[in-house]
């Protein structure tokens, strides 16, 4: 049943099983022989001879002295009732009332017995009366109050009790001593007296190195017309365990101070132990491997650390979960005197090794054809429940986790420990799915576990981190194809590359760049369409014949958070080299050049047609476009009877060098319908000429802040503060109009010491174009190149000038 009974000589103990009061509030009372129950609490407890405990297992234990306060006494045995109300909530509402009533014998008594419980000391000796007293005959009824007023016949015939103090003696009425903690009381053969740890008049003694709770004290009562005294003194051990190589090792001192004055000779009677109020034989002792050593002056016992009698329970220290291990040791020594004849002590230790971290055994055991993973947590031990679960940041109670899609089960071992099993579909949002390799994608769960221990309310917490590998990756795969001016690319998604994002190279293609370029760039969940014009940056030239161009186009797929590169498509298609020129009727030509693969050192900026004076009009990284007429730029004519053909070159050389590296000849064909005799007569060309010529220009000067030229000074950081001699970098640049066949020349730059340009003195930092060759410190040019910036390097002019003030004598000039 749910409730049991043991009775273990004088101490009655009934148990609560751990089913019985799982998940309930309990109210545990004690009921008297009227009926009344009262409510146990901890005062009450060690005052009246109770004891209640609760094991790691989840029972609860309920210890009874036998002449605790409602002990009813017959004939030989002690009756105990207890009254349990159980309830589902701490209000104790709706609440169920169980009642157990266990008797046991008691006895026989030893003139004197003491007992060493967790939270109360006892003693009770045996109540004498002298023979003169028994045989005198009273002539008048008793009347204490007019002799002592204080002692009152309904005090259960006990006066009062004196506690010997060192610095004084204190005595104290039965009422007061009640009121103070203490439990009196008398039977017909016994006086008791019952001592809370943690009253007032106990003091801490030390004997053999071993500290002692020790009352000293004496209870008068009175026995028809005499007052009678007997010494209730009373001492437990509070110390005296040591461990030391995974051995508990408790030590008694015999035959203390406290409880043998007066006394001249004493003799051992009986030495027995055992756990949980079992006394042990020397055989079981020996088989648990415990040792129990009656030396002179001491009693030892041994028992190994983890020995069958005692159990683990959970701790938990500074956030860390660990065990120690506990048992209740007994104690008893009966011994003779020649003062009090024989003396049973007995001791009742609850020992409790100190705190030993644990580690927790997190297995993951993947399903792969129901898709769940299967983690188990544990084992623990009975005492730890697991109470919620913290998801993606927000914590969660176990009955409220299935709404989550986590299904929890309690696994129980034969032992009595448990363990946790925690299912989560591969598919559940809180399940971080990431591409691995090849087919395989990882599934990793996050949580963090909460536990809470029973009874000491301790929580903890354990981090689960669960990696499964599965092997269901779908990669995106892609087909491309190409029309007359296109390059097309299709790519179908998978279920990995849901945040994984286009690039072209180190360019992240978004829509808005697409836009910019005049790409093509769609979405529709399931397919990522790029359409890509084939003169266009981001195409790379691979092969260039007079039948054929081949043109390719790169795509790769990368991370959305690592930017690791994922996948990579191209496209590739030969198209016509008509795609590279228009011959208009008008006798106006436009070639494009494009700079292949292997040309990587080529500026497009830099090509030029035979005569070089006629320069792009339209330049990107890899393409430069050239706009003429058939008359101009150097271009040469053959006639047939029915075509004109023209034939020009786009030309690339190296500064300083006039044999070209780059060479693309390219002609145009118009047909002749007619033909007209004409007079040609050859003339010397006249020399070349430069007309000048009226425009609006316009002109930037700037200073940068290093010879990177990536960052000039803004207008805010105006005056720029230098030091002599330190370098300042110009530039100089054709705003407006963008028209590729102009060169930006400088002829003259001079500085002032004010903003007036006409102010004197004045120091010439150009000269005709050229270094100021009177200058200490000369102006040097630096080479401007294409870049995302310049689109026209000859547009700008860089210089570097070094840091000078103007002087007279040995003065600074200022505005």
């Amino acid at each position: 049943g749910p409730m049991s009974s043991e009775c273990l000589g004088n101490l009655l103990r009934i148990t609560l099983s751990a089913e019985y009061s799982e998940n309930k509030y309990l109210s545990l009372s004690v009921v008297d022989q009227p009926g009344r129950a009262w409510e146990l609490n901890e005062a009450m407890a060690a005052q009246c001879g109770y004891t209640v405990t609760h094991s790691t297992w989840g029972s609860i234990e309920f210890h009874a002295s036998a002449l605790s306060c409602h002990s009813h006494l017959e004939k030989g045995m002690f009756t105990v009732t207890i009254q349990i109300k159980a309830s589902p909530t701490s209000d104790m509402s709706n609440a169920t009332t169980h009642l157990k009533s266990a008797s046991c014998h008691y006895g026989p008594w030893s003139p004197r017995e003491l007992i060493c419980g967790s939270n109360y000391m006892e003693v009770s000796v045996r109540r004498e009366f002298p023979q003169t007293i028994k045989d005198f005959v009273q002539d008048e009824p008793e009347d204490w109050t007019l002799v002592f007023p204080e002692a009152k016949a309904e005090e259960a015939s006990i006066w009062q009790i004196v506690f010997h103090q060192p610095e004084e003696k204190r005595a104290l009425l039965v009422s007061n001593a009640w009121s103070a903690g203490y439990g009196l009381n008398t039977t017909d053969s016994r006086v008791l007296l019952r001592v809370p740890y943690s009253a007032a008049q106990v003091q801490l003694v030390k004997d053999q190195g071993i500290t002692f709770s020790v009352l000293r004290s004496s209870i008068f009562y009175k026995y028809q017309w005499v007052i009678l005294m007997v010494d209730t003194a009373v001492a437990c051990p509070v110390d005296g365990v040591d461990y030391v190589n995974k051995t508990i090792t408790w030590t008694v001192p015999k035959y203390i101070p406290p409880l043998s004055a007066g006394v001249t000779s004493f003799k051992d009677v009986l030495v027995e132990a055992g756990v949980d109020l079992h006394k042990l034989s020397a055989k079981e002792m020996a088989s648990r491997k415990y040792v129990l050593l009656n030396e002179l002056n001491a009693i030892t016992m041994k028992i190994p650390i983890g020995a069958e009698g005692g159990y683990y329970k959970t701790s938990v220290s500074n956030g860390q979960l660990g065990a120690k291990y506990s048992i209740n040791l007994f104690l008893e020594h009966q011994w003779e005197d020649n003062k009090w004849g024989q003396t049973k002590h007995t001791i009742i230790k609850e020992v409790e090794t100190p705190f030993e971290r644990a580690e927790v055994a997190i297995t993951d055991n993947l399903n792969l054809s129901a898709r769940l993973m299967n983690v188990t947590v544990g084992t623990f031990l009975p005492d730890v429940e697991l109470v919620n679960l913290t998801i993606e940041g927000v914590a969660v109670a176990v009955p409220e986790a299935v709404q989550h899609g986590y299904l929890i089960h309690r696994a129980r071992y034969t032992n009595g420990s448990k363990a946790y099993i925690i299912q989560v579909p591969l598919d559940a949002p809180s399940v971080k799915k990431e591409y691995l390799r090849e087919a395989v994608r990882a599934y990793t769960l996050n949580i963090t576990l909460t536990f809470v221990t029973h009874p000491s309310s301790e929580t903890f917490v354990i981090p689960v981190i669960a990696l499964s590998a599965v092997k269901d990756a779908v990669l995106p795969s892609a087909r491309g194809f190409c029309d007359g001016r296109n390059l097309h690319l299709i790519i179908s998604h998978g279920n990995v590359d849901q945040n994984w994002l286009p690039f072209i190279s180190d360019w992240h293609l978004t829509p808005e760049g697409a836009q910019k370029y005049n790409y093509s760039l769609r979405d529709n969940g399931t397919h990522l369409a790029i359409s890509v014009p084939f003169l266009s940056s981001h195409v790379n030239y691979e092969g260039l014949h007079t039948s054929a161009i081949k043109a390719s186009f790169y795509l790769t797929l990368k991370d959305g958070i690592t930017l690791a590169q994922r996948r990579d498509f191209s496209v590739s298609c030969i198209f016509s080299p008509s795609e590279l020129i228009q011959c208009l009727p008008n006798g106006t030509v436009i070639i494009t050049a494009i700079k292949l693969v292997g040309d990587a050192d080529l500026d497009t900026a830099l090509l030029v047609l035979r005569d070089r004076q006629c320069k792009p009009s339209l330049v990107t990284e890899k393409t430069a476009t050239f706009k003429f007429n058939v008359n101009t730029c150097g271009t040469s004519r053959k006639f047939n009877s029915t075509t004109m053909t023209y034939e020009n070159e786009v030309l690339y050389f190296r500064p300083g060098n006039d044999t070209p590296i780059y060479q693309l000849k390219f002609l145009c064909s118009y047909a002749v319908e007619q033909t007209v005799d004409v007079r040609y007569e050859s003339k010397n060309n006249p020399p070349p000429s430069i007309k000048p010529g009226f425009g609006c220009l316009t002109l930037s000067l700037k200073l940068f802040k290093e010879k990177s030229y990536s960052e000039p000074y803004q207008e805010s950081e105006y005056p720029v503060v230098k030091y002599l001699r330190e370098a300042l970098y110009f530039e100089v640049e054709l705003l407006q109009p963008k028209d590729a066949r102009l060169d930006l020349n400088l002829d003259d730059c001079w500085a002032t010491n004010s903003q007036s340009q006409s102010s004197l003195p004045q120091w010439h930092i150009l000269i005709h174009g050229c270094e100021n060759n009177k200058d200490s410190y000369r102006t040097v040019f630096h080479k401007v190149n294409y870049s995302l910036r310049v689109k026209f390097p000859q547009h700008l002019k860089r210089f570097e000038v070094r840091m000078f003030t103007f002087v007279q004598g040995t003065s600074l000039l200022q505005e």
